[in-house]
């Protein structure tokens, strides 16, 4: 817990002063309205032996209305200042918690789910704002109006009739004890289950299409109604928790109340105190009644508090598995891609490498291809290129000369332009999408990006062409939209290096020879790396690589492959034949491309 403690002291210390200001005010609150029963004291006794004039009467109003406007005063100052901490606190941790997000490697997102991720951005985060704003009001305002009505009531009333009214009381802190373990524990149950909802929702409404097209609606309504039933009663245990404190509490303070009546109208008919002092002191009870609930509540909200903090803890504290360990006297690359006896195994697959003892090379300027049946190995490599993932010996792989760990991560992440397979658009218009990669860019050089793509004739004709606001993931446009779009965004940047993972896929031949004759011309002096399944992509390129079970089975130019005769020249004879029956028979291809 101190732990915990200490990152909620990171971010409250920030505030310090508007902390101590609200902390103030609320004392302030407390003092006048301990003061108030007082009045009542006064006026009843004064009334009682009759010493009391019609202009004392008046001096107790204008006291009275002086304490209220006090308590207002002080009441906005104290949420004002204390609420509004803990939001700015909120609003701090939120961002650090987006950021730290960003620094973190794959391995960390294969391994946690985005429901659970968003889970600490809602619930765990409204917690901790209500732990360090309500629950630091709670806290201290009970504690003080505690100190004080007790002071009270044995300083102007009775200490005999105190101890009388407080001895039920104590059965609370036990209680308490026993309740605040069970809360941690059940609350912290609870934000798992919902962070098990929030990703079931997630991912079945990003999978919608899918769900329809296999028309799986009532399985993923019976999943979505598991973890729903689960998050329920996680939910039901913390209720149940508090609906069996919240009414031994009220028991408690009735039992209090009761025992006031009884010893303190004793009191009052013997004489040993006035019919005011009694009226005050029941007052002052019903005071006491607050603090006693507060205490309840402020270890529910502060097992909650603390089970939130714990687990937005946990994600501060992930590293990177990918360090910036670059030269600042590497400022930019050229291209130069040396790529030497590359071996490469996922975490937790170490018997099974993915890339084994690859090796290959392009000068600045130059195009070099790759290709390989599905799970050979291909987006592995360009992945590694990127430092998504490291390889276990520096020299593996070097760009200009250098190797990939000496180049600054900014260098690197600048100077590399990359295409993914998933083709991800965000949900923003079609302008911002291809020029996400570059400060302020022109609406000039977007569509120079997006004409080279081949896409520019596609987006003025969408509804508010390049102001068109796509769907989520880009879900309003067809996959070949999609991947021009994508590749417009990759050239937009200019980079030395360009990588293009099968980006090609889903366009039509004429439309892929076009958009590589505008790579070619675009990008004279750049290097490009390419992976593709198609010959047709990549037979111009100046290296091509063939990978197999993640090994290079073949390296050349594409008559030197061809003139192997092995793999490559295989695919080729393959698709040449698909190639011919297409255009021999176009109606049964495009109904066979149908099925």
């Amino acid at each position: 817990m101190r732990k915990e403690f200490m990152l909620a002291w990171r971010y409250v210390r920030r505030y310090w002063w508007k902390y101590l200001l609200g902390i103030l005010a609320l004392f302030m609150v407390d003092q006048v309205n301990s003061d108030v029963p007082h009045l009542s004291q006064e006026l009843v006794d004064g009334l009682d032996t009759g010493a009391l004039t019609l202009d004392g009467v008046r001096n107790i109003a204008l006291r009275l209305l002086m304490m209220g406007g006090l308590i207002a005063l002080g009441r906005f100052g104290w949420r004002f200042c204390l609420f509004g901490s803990a939001r700015q606190v909120e609003r701090d941790l939120r961002r650090d918690m987006f950021g730290h997000l960003e620094t973190l490697s794959m391995r960390y997102f294969n391994e946690h789910k985005t429901g659970d991720l968003m889970a600490h951005f809602t619930n765990d985060l409204g917690s901790v704002r209500q732990l360090l704003g309500g629950t630091v009001i709670t806290t201290f305002d009970a504690s003080v109006m505690l100190v004080l009505v007790l002071w009270k009531m044995v300083s102007r009333v009775s200490w005999r009739l105190t101890i009388v009214a407080v001895i039920p009381m104590l059965v609370i802190v036990v209680g308490n004890i026993f309740f605040g373990k069970h809360m941690h524990r059940r609350f912290l149950a609870k934000q798992e289950a919902f962070s098990e909802l929030s990703d079931q929702v997630q991912e079945s409404i990003s999978g919608i299409r899918v769900i329809k097209a296999f028309v799986q609606e009532q399985r993923e309504l019976a999943a979505f109604a598991k973890v729903n039933a689960k998050n329920r009663e996680k939910n039901l245990r913390v209720v149940r928790l508090i609906a069996l404190a919240i009414p031994i509490l009220e028991l408690v303070i009735g039992l209090s109340m009761l025992l006031t009546l009884v010893y303190g109208g004793t009191l009052a008919v013997r004489g040993e105190i006035t019919v005011g002092q009694f009226v005050e002191f029941n007052s002052l009870v019903t005071m006491l009644v607050w603090p006693m609930i507060a205490v309840g509540e402020c270890v529910s909200s502060l097992s909650q508090g603390m089970a939130s903090l714990r687990r937005i803890r946990i994600i501060m504290e992930e590293k990177p598995d990918i360090v910036d360990e670059g030269d600042p006297a590497i400022t930019e690359l050229r291209g130069g891609v040396e790529i030497s006896h590359l071996t490469f195994a996922y975490p937790g697959a170490e018997n099974h490498p993915a890339l084994r003892d690859v090796s290959v090379s392009a000068a600045p300027g130059e195009t070099l291809a790759i290709i390989g049946r599905t799970g050979s190995g291909k987006t592995t490599l360009v992945n590694l290129l990127e430092r998504l993932w490291d390889t276990d010996s520096p020299d593996m792989i070097r760009l200009d000369g250098h190797p990939l760990r000496t180049i600054p991560l900014d260098v690197l992440h600048r100077d590399i332009a990359y295409v993914p397979q998933d083709n991800f658009l965000f949900s923003d218009t079609v302008e911002n999408n291809i020029g996400f990669g570059v400060e302020h860019p022109s609406h000039e050089a977007v569509e120079a990006a997006a004409k080279a793509a081949c896409v520019h004739d596609n987006i003025i004709e969408f509804p508010q062409g390049y102001d068109t606001a796509l769907g989520e993931r880009g879900v309003t446009i067809s996959g070949g939209q999609k991947q021009r779009t994508s590749i417009a965004r990759a050239l937009m940047k200019d980079a030395p290096i360009l990588i293009m993972d099968d980006s090609l896929s889903a366009v039509d031949t004429d439309t892929e020879e076009q958009i590589l004759h505008n790579l070619r011309e675009n990008r004279r002096g750049k290097t490009t790396i390419l992976i593709a399944h198609r010959i047709s992509t990549i037979q111009n390129a100046d290296h091509i690589l063939v990978l197999e079970d993640g090994k290079r089975a073949e390296y050349g130019t594409h008559a030197e492959l061809m003139a192997l005769g092995g793999i490559y020249r295989a695919i080729w004879d393959k698709q040449q034949l698909e190639k011919q029956l297409r255009e021999e028979h176009p109606a049964g291809a495009e109904g066979g491309a149908a099925q």
